[in-house]
């Protein structure tokens, strides 16, 4: 038994790594949002935000940055956490190289969890996997929930559910800033399921404006499973620094 729950507790917190999830019932109150028309509808908003995706990617060539994992289990058959601190350099396409600054706590989970994540986080940068994950219409159905407008900035929510089961896709809502077209807060829950044992994962993420482009800043997940256990993971990330870019005015007055 002992050996089974450490096989799927394991499993069940590698999906941690997509990094995105939503509880189904989050925000669904509206009286937290002002009600003005939204100036653009769905797809016009939809095409907005694919195209400054796309530019954004094009114009950042690599960046590096640090980041702290750091997860509490609570449940059957006990407590266990760990912690695990990491510089990362990012350079496009496809290339994010990790170097492990420290590390603490339960040597399973730094070993079988912490480092699949990376692992995963790789995994998702093969051109394949980008363009099967990509948050656009052939991946996602999108719909238009709320819209937020205040004198220094407007705020479009919209509803995103998967076309196909697959680890990296989730299924919630994400903010879009109304002036950069740019993701800026996602909650949401995967599509695929890691695991029998898991009953549910929410996981919430948080981006920041970094020059021009739009980073991870905060990711909080949290997975229960069916013996009763709660895993909480959060990502803090700091000290980005972007080592070369194209300037995205240009490739905007390009199009």
């Amino acid at each position: 038994m002992k050996k089974a729950w450490r096989f799927h507790f394991v499993v069940l917190l590698l999906l941690f790594g997509t990094g995105l999830r939503q509880p189904a019932n989050a925000q669904e109150s509206q009286s937290a949002f002002s009600k003005p028309p939204a100036p653009l509808d769905t797809e016009q908003l939809v095409e907005n935000l694919v195209r400054m995706n796309r530019d954004r990617a094009q114009a950042l060539r690599s960046y590096q940055g640090s980041r702290t994992y750091h997860i509490e289990y609570r449940g059957f058959p006990g407590t266990r956490s760990a912690e695990m601190v990491v510089e990362v350099k990012y350079r496009s396409p496809e290339s994010k190289e990790f170097t492990i600054q420290s590390q603490a706590g339960s040597q399973l989970i730094i070993d079988r969890v912490f480092k699949k994540l990376l692992e995963s986080e790789q995994e998702a940068l093969e051109a394949e996997n980008q363009r099967r994950t990509a948050l656009n219409n052939d991946n996602y159905v999108f719909t238009l929930v709320a819209y937020e407008s205040n004198p220094t900035a407007s705020t479009y929510i919209l509803a995103v559910e998967p076309k196909r089961k697959n680890k990296f896709l989730y299924r919630g809502r994400i903010w879009v800033d109304g002036d950069d077209f740019a993701v800026t807060r996602i909650e949401a829950e995967p599509s695929k399921s890691p695991s029998f044992w898991t009953k549910n994962t929410e996981v919430e993420q948080v981006y920041v404006k970094v020059s021009d482009f739009w980073l991870p800043q905060h990711n909080h997940s949290v997975s229960r499973i069916r013996l009763g256990g709660r895993a909480e993971l959060t990502i803090d990330y700091t000290d980005y620094r972007i080592t070369d870019a194209n300037p995205l005015s240009t490739l905007q007055a390009s199009r």
